[in-house]
């Protein structure tokens, strides 16, 4: 991005810079909350680099064109908010209700609740491991619908963007954030560019108590273009930005001096700037030392609302030539402009379920080979779907798609790396889950990524954040119970599928056979406002048969009757995944015994769970007939459909290493067993 016109000079650069200072002062003291340290030290990086390298229209924050900005260290949350004012994108009413219930200003930055953030960030690394994703979206879209070989800068086509960030000390400790970068700098994601606030000062005292590796040499060895300047080297820092740009083949990393709290006293380099709200004398001094306004709080100057006026028009200007860019490419390229507003408006075939159904009736396969077959499907119709797995498609956990080339170094010879569908992660859990989301947020593409199901407690940061944002992530699990046999209890998830179901805004599928497997990625595709997982199981599991009423749209409903009874239930059996093959073998037991069973499949607990009180009464009565909940985990999340006297027949410890038949006599995982249980009962 070229300079704009109109920088300031040196008296006005400071005084804009003392405005965001002040105004992150001042709104913490209102709220008697929050943290001023950063927001401080950072005020003039943090204009430097919105103001001559960001690429956005303060009056339309989803330009698709815009670069992207994400303050990893979320806790100094007033910073941005400060450059969204100052920008005109927040009002001055905002800033005074910074951290109060309902204001579009949390403590944290708040994707969806904030114009103008990009990514929720607080979860140390997480922003950071986030941006990694938005990144590679970049780079994926600008390889499938980019400009070509030999186009000149007079087109601009998609993924021609910045990802920027601000990281601090705490986002470089959590180990997400090695990941995260290992990735990135593999990869070769040039279009990455993080600031990371080196100010040498944690909660509890100077990084030196825990944090003493050589940051520069770690992001070197990890394939990164790294950089030093000092914050307050108006034109190091500058220089620093435009080398970064530059260097188009890896990512970068500003290594930059900062004091928090600068300007202050009280707090300017101290542990005490992270969390505590200065005093009303310590702000008069703080201000009086700068000749600012110490009675008027949130205080703009005129000639820097003036400033900032000018450079949204300079802004909108830009745009303007930026659009007419991107026109000059949509001439140039009508099939590959076609294909991306397509992959924008998630367009789909119309008979997406009947595709993805075909053929999937009787076969008898476990539920991760299902659903291996849906993504290879989906692939063919639905071409703006990227993914993989955590070093583990050997596993089905997801496959690598065959015929959609590989991304990064395993590129076939002669394409584009960043042209194909299939991503390996590696064995970095933690960061796929954040990488998955930012490959979400960026708006182009539709991610998958998965692994095991013990391990998607290394993701459950990433998956809460999917849920918090609504961010269209799926995360595809394998493996999903004790049956993953001689592995052991390490590898035996027995509380997962309770835990995500526990996750607000977290869509969880167990399915039971091919037919449910195709009908939750259909409901993913056509239904689905917020992140998805699916529980797969590693064993086979048999084609089920359905009773003659059953249509596939009942698989939406989150829970069916796969078997029924005449008249009124005795028993009604419910079940997902592979153990609703035993429930259907028990109930036939049952009904030779006199005993009417109806046999409930529950894909969806979610689903259930918003149907009609109407419907959920007549599947599952709560009063008149035994209920029974089976699953080979702990279950309890089907407490709330049996009630306290029914039965959750499901796992009351760990697992045991042991082929999974013998698994299933030794937890009771049998028929004899159920129905030993249920007989009791009756």
């Amino acid at each position: 991005m070229t300079p704009p016109p109109s920088r300031p000079n040196h008296e006005l650069r400071e005084r804009i810079e003392n405005t965001i200072r002040f105004l992150s002062v001042d709104a913490v003291a209102r709220a008697n909350s929050g943290h001023v340290g950063a927001p401080m030290g950072l005020a003039r990086a943090a204009f430097e680099l919105w103001d001559a390298h960001l690429r956005f229209d303060p009056q339309d924050v989803r330009w698709p064109l815009r670069d992207r900005f994400v303050l990893s260290n979320g806790h100094a949350s007033m910073l941005q908010y400060s450059l969204l004012r100052l920008y005109g994108v927040l009002s001055q009413d905002d800033i005074e209700r910074f951290r109060n219930l309902g204001s579009r200003t949390p403590g944290h930055p708040e994707y969806g609740e904030t114009p103008g953030v990009e990514v929720t960030t607080g979860p140390l690394g997480q922003g950071f491991a986030h941006a990694v994703g938005m990144a590679l979206a970049g780079r994926l879209a600008r390889a499938r619908f980019g400009k070509l070989a030999g186009d000149g800068p007079e087109l601009l086509g998609p993924g021609e963007h910045f990802v920027y960030g601000i990281a601090g000390d705490g986002d470089l400790m959590e180990g997400v954030s090695s990941e995260a970068a290992s990735l990135a700098g593999h990869l070769g994601l040039g279009n990455l560019i993080f600031v990371y606030d080196d100010n040498e000062v944690t909660i509890d005292g100077p990084t030196s108590i825990a944090f003493s590796e050589d940051v520069r040499a770690r992001f070197e060895s990890q394939r990164w273009h790294v950089v030093a300047a000092d914050g307050e080297d108006h034109a190091g820092l500058a220089a620093a930005l435009e080398s970064c740009r530059a260097e188009l083949e890896r990512p970068s990393l500003i290594v930059l001096k900062t004091v928090i709290g600068q300007g202050s006293d009280a707090i300017a380099g101290l542990p005490k700037a992270h969390g505590w709200s200065l005093g009303a004398d310590d702000i008069r001094a703080a201000k009086q030392a700068v000749g600012w306004p110490a009675d008027v709080e949130l205080y703009v100057p005129e000639d820097v609302t003036a400033y900032f006026e000018e450079r949204k028009k300079e802004l909108k200007e830009a745009r303007l030539a930026a659009d007419a860019a991107q026109e000059r490419w949509r001439q140039a390229h009508p099939d590959r402009a076609a294909a991306w507003e397509e992959a924008l408006a998630r367009k789909l075939p119309a008979n997406l379920s009947e595709i993805l159904c075909e053929g999937m009736a009787g076969v008898e396969n476990p539920t991760r080979k299902h659903s291996a077959e849906m993504i290879s499907r989906l692939s063919e119709h639905v071409p703006y779907l990227v993914g993989g797995s955590a070093d583990l498609a050997g596993s089905g956990a997801p496959p690598i798609v065959k015929g959609r080339g590989i991304v990064g170094p395993g590129a076939e010879a002669g394409t584009d790396p960043f042209a194909g569908q299939n991503l390996h992660f590696g064995v970095r859990e933690h960061a796929m889950g954040a990488v998955t989301n930012g490959i979400a947020l960026d708006g182009t593409f539709v991610p998958y990524s998965g692994t095991f199901l013990i391990f998607s407690d290394y993701m459950r940061p990433a998956i809460r954040l999917a849920a918090l944002m609504k961010a269209p992530s799926i995360f595809v699990f394998t493996h999903d119970s004790i049956f993953v046999g001689e592995d052991g209890p390490t590898h035996q998830p027995v509380e997962q599928v309770d835990g995500l179901r526990g996750v607000p805004g977290l869509t969880v599928f167990r399915p039971a056979d091919g037919i449910e497997t195709a009908m939750a990625y259909a409901w993913i595709f056509e239904k689905a406002e917020g992140p998805c997982a699916l529980a797969l199981s590693r064993q086979g599991v048999p084609g089920l048969e359905r009773d003659a009423g059953f249509e596939r749209h009942d698989v939406w409903r989150g829970a069916y009757a796969v078997r029924d009874c005449e008249g009124p239930p005795r028993v009604v059996l419910m079940a997902s995944g592979s153990e609703l093959a035993l429930a259907c073998d028990a109930a036939t037991q049952l009904e030779a015994d006199g005993v009417p069973t109806r046999v409930v499949s529950v894909p969806c607990q979610e689903l259930f769970a918003e149907q009609p009180a109407e419907y959920q009464d007549a599947l599952v009565p709560d009063d008149g007939p035994l209920l029974v909940a089976v699953e080979a985990g702990l279950a309890g999340s089907y407490r709330r459909w049996v009630g306290r006297r029914g039965i959750v027949h499901g796992m009351r410890s760990f697992g045991a290493s042991a082929p999974y038949k013998d698994l299933a006599r030794h937890f009771g995982f049998e028929r004899e067993a159920l129905l030993a249980r249920i007989r009791e009962a009756l």
